[in-house]
């Protein structure tokens, strides 16, 4: 299992661009990818549960990995947030 946290950076927060984004490359990997806001814990494989948790600029969001090549799961969902999900906002 891994985990890190990280802060939601770009200035729109994760709509429903950057949840496809998180989605499809959560879904390339053979291990669970779970985001965690305040406690609360969606599978990140799920569009709607990722656009639900409507993560704003500034909130923590604990992303944690378990299984098969969960490290290299864990390096792209959060390279992808570092990237402000390719916004220049």
């Amino acid at each position: 299992m891994q985990s890190r946290t990280i802060t939601v950076s770009n200035k729109l927060g994760v709509h429903a661009r950057p949840a496809g984004l998180i989605t499809k490359t959560a879904g390339l990997f053979d291990c669970s990818v779970i985001l965690d806001k305040n406690g609360k814990r969606i599978d990140a494989k799920s569009i709607l549960a990722v656009m639900t948790m409507a993560a704003k600029c500034g909130d923590e969001i604990t992303i944690i990995t378990n299984g098969r090549n969960d490290k290299e799961a864990l390096e792209a969902i959060v390279a992808l947030f570092q990237s402000k999900f390719g916004e220049d906002e």
